[in-house]
Formats: structure tokens, C-alpha cells, sequence
């Protein structure tokens, strides 16, 4: 299970597995889950077309062994699937091919943080990652459309940091929604050790009513968060999703994901697998191919499964999104299903 899986055709190496354990989720953010679209009638997937957890596990030990560094657990929210602290305990024990432990971390919209966060500490997770669109709480309903206070994220937030994770925040902006708190959602936590990255609202899906007119630039950000406290960068993105900017004053610093306006195509080196098996090896998939044939038939055919279909991978959406894909776009599976 060497190196010659991993290639895909620009050269680009798997690296990072993002593993969704459900589609549910009990926010229904506007850019997310609609409620018009995920309401009360939409059927979600029953649980025996959920991954098991074994299968989880056979999925990330041989994606390991094939070279992949990360895994990230998402949903929907992943807080939301029961035993998911045994699952980070299984994930935990498994070791890279030069016995180095692998980065574990949960992206959650932390409304159930403070009741898990000590046992997810305790059972290796590495870093947590908290979806977080408004300080203030009106705004936070109305984006979240939901009657959980935004008192309950932020406690669970508090929860991370007390029990040690490195947190993150992401934030999409929107404009006439919330891009008139950046400077203040990055005030609160600048200087606490907690990073916050700023992701232009992209066109994830087909749901969520995606106009480029609502896309507030990342430039925009880093220049208007920068007017009140000056920033610098921080050396080279690599494979890294987000342009890092440190703040002068040594305070912290934030992150920009730029999708739309600096595609990152070029380093991209993750794929995602759905709660019910299905690889997508670009956020802005159309469909996956099922891995759970090849994991009932062992490790070797979910390798060839994993990589062989790396392998074969083009995918570079962002980098062609122009005027005719905005026009004439073509499906993509929904961010809520795959994850971020």
C-alpha cells in the first residue's frame, strides 16, 4: 500500500480524510440545511445505512497506512451520533507507517461541546473545530433558524479550551446576513489562543440559494479586520485551506478561506467520506463512489477502492467556476451531507 495510490492526476497526494458519522444536524442554517429543504418531512438516512463504527475504522486504518495524516470527523453534526467518544478512542490508537500518532479533529457546531468535550480530550481527540456565523444572538437565530441559544456554543467552546483542545472558529460571511460583525467576532477572540477563520459563502450544494453578489471577498475581510488592528502573513498556505494573518501586536491570528476568489485547487489533498460510505473527492461533487462493497471484502479492496479512485481524480471546480457554471450549474450533494 504504497505511495503509488496516492497521486491523483495533477500530482496531488491524499492526505486529509474528512469522515461524516451522520447527515443530521439540529441547527438548520440558511446556507446549510433550509428548512424549505430539510423541514420536518425531509427523511434522513435510517441507521442501518449509517457507516458502523467498525467500518469507520477499516476505512481510516487503511487510509493511514496508505499515507493520510488527518482525519476529521463532520455530519451534519457529528455530536449528534451516539458512542462517538468510543469512536475517537478506536481512531486514536491507530499510527502512521512511522508509528506517529494521527491529527484527530471534529468540526461541531458545539451545541453539545460542554457535555463532551473532557471525554473527547480523554479519548485522544486532537482539535476541535466550532462552525460559529454571529455573536449576536438575534443574528444567530435567524442564520441558524433554530430556538438553541447562542449562549449554549459558546459554552461549549469555553468547554474545549478549559480541558486543553486548540479551537477554531469558522465563520461564513455573508453580506446583508453577518458581514457586519467581522470586526467584532474577531475582537472576541483575539487574544484568547483561539483563531478564527473567515470563509467566503461558496456554492456548496444546490439549496442554499448561492448569488456571487452575497460573497463578501476575503480581501475585504483582511483589509477592514486589519484597519482596526494591522495584520501581516503568515508565511505559505501548502495544503492548508486557509491564508494565515497575524496581528502585529502579537495578539493571535485569523485565517481567510478563499474558495471563490483565490481558488486553492492546486493543493488540495482531501477527500470526504459520507456517513453512508460514499467517497466524494471534491467538496463540490456531483456523487461518490459506495466504499462499503469494498469493505466488507477487506482491507486490500478498500485500498484499491480509496486510492485507485484518488488516482483517477481531476476534480478543480473552483478553479473553473466562471460566468457559465453560474448559469447553467450542474448538481452537487449538499455540504450537510458530506461535511466541509
Amino acid at each position: 500500500m504504497g505511495a503509488e495510490r496516492i497521486g491523483d492526476r495533477y500530482g496531488r497526494e491524499l492526505r486529509d480524510l474528512r469522515i461524516s458519522l451522520t447527515d443530521r444536524c439540529n441547527l438548520r442554517c440558511v446556507y446549510c440545511m433550509p428548512r424549505e429543504v430539510f423541514g420536518t418531512d425531509h427523511v434522513f438516512l435510517p441507521k442501518d445505512r449509517l457507516l458502523t463504527f467498525d467500518q469507520i475504522e477499516r476505512i481510516a486504518r487503511v487510509a493511514v497506512a496508505g499515507g493520510v495524516r488527518k482525519l476529521r470527523l463532520t455530519g451534519g453534526e457529528p455530536l449528534l451520533r451516539p458512542g462517538v467518544v468510543s469512536l475517537v478512542e478506536r481512531l486514536a490508537a491507530l499510527r502512521q507507517p512511522d508509528g506517529a500518532p494521527i491529527d484527530i479533529a471534529l468540526t461541531t457546531n458545539a451545541t453539545g461541546l460542554s457535555r463532551l468535550a473532557a471525554p473527547l480530550k480523554d479519548a485522544g481527540l486532537s482539535r476541535v473545530t466550532v462552525s460559529l456565523d454571529s455573536l449576536d444572538p438575534e443574528t444567530f437565530a435567524r442564520i441558524s433558524d433554530t430556538k438553541l441559544p447562542l449562549s449554549r456554543v459558546l459554552d461549549g467552546i469555553d468547554a474545549a479550551r478549559a480541558v486543553g483542545f486548540p479551537v477554531k472558529i469558522n465563520t461564513v460571511v455573508r453580506r446583508g446576513f453577518n458581514d457586519e460583525e467581522l470586526e467584532a467576532i474577531a475582537e472576541r477572540f483575539r487574544g484568547t489562543g483561539v483563531a478564527v477563520r473567515f470563509i467566503e459563502y461558496m456554492d456548496v450544494g444546490a439549496t442554499n440559494g448561492w448569488r456571487l453578489d452575497d460573497m463578501v471577498p476575503s480581501a475585504e475581510v483582511v483589509e477592514r479586520i486589519g484597519r482596526r488592528h494591522p495584520l501581516k502573513p503568515v508565511g505559505q498556505r501548502g495544503s492548508a485551506t486557509a491564508s494565515r494573518w497575524e496581528y502585529v501586536d502579537g495578539s493571535g491570528e485569523i485565517g481567510v478561506i478563499s474558495s471563490v476568489t483565490e481558488p486553492f485547487c492546486g493543493s488540495c489533498t482531501r477527500a470526504r467520506v459520507s456517513a453512508d460510505g460514499r467517497l466524494f473527492t471534491c467538496l463540490f461533487a456531483s456523487d461518490g463512489i459506495d466504499l462499503r462493497p469494498a469493505v466488507d471484502d477487506g482491507d486490500e479492496a478498500v485500498a484499491d477502492a480509496l486510492f485507485g479512485t484518488w488516482r483517477t481524480r481531476d476534480d478543480r471546480y473552483s478553479e473553473l467556476r466562471g460566468a457559465q457554471t453560474m448559469e447553467r450549474p450542474r448538481p452537487r450533494v449538499e455540504m450537510s451531507f458530506i461535511g466541509g
